[in-house]
């Protein structure tokens, strides 16, 4: 009986091990989904000016909000891309352009990636709410200020 007791009890104690290795496995493998969708569509996006790479990760209710040189910044995804299709890029102007990842947290279906942007005199600390839908991570949120470097 201790003997069917202590093999049971190893036996949840392995089942619990592996579930824990797996959800840190999912989870690596969210971060590394999340940081290659950044860079190939959000920082790619950015930096050519690309409404249509931005919108591979953008979600359509995505919502920004913020401050800029410190003024209240607040977008629809609509205006936000209006702005981007009507600007000159980075990549057309030849100036400086760099997208950096700091963090990505991932819990289960939602993530917080915290990212820096340096283009034109900016410099932006960005922090984009992330939602898995149909197996591919997307932006719901951008929240971003411009900070002196």
């Amino acid at each position: 009986m201790k003997t069917l007791l202590l093999t049971a009890f190893l036996s949840c104690i392995l089942l619990v091990l592996k579930a824990q290795n797996l959800k840190k496995m999912e989870t690596t493998q969210d971060s590394t989904a999340i940081a290659k969708a950044l860079e190939d569509y959000y920082f790619k996006g950015i930096y050519e000016g690309d409404i249509n790479t931005l919108g591979h990760i953008l979600n359509p209710g995505t919502l920004l909000f913020g401050d800029v040189k410190g003024q209240p910044y607040a977008k629809t995804l609509d205006q936000y891309l209006d702005g981007v299709a009507h600007r000159q890029s980075p990549k057309d102007s030849g100036k400086p352009f760099k997208g950096t990842i700091i963090s990505i947290d991932v819990v289960n279906s939602i993530a917080v990636a915290r990212v820096h942007v340096k283009m034109y005199e900016f410099n932006y600390d960005e922090f984009l709410s992330f939602h898995k839908i149909d197996n591919q991570w997307v932006i719901v949120n951008k929240m971003i200020s411009d900070v002196t470097e």
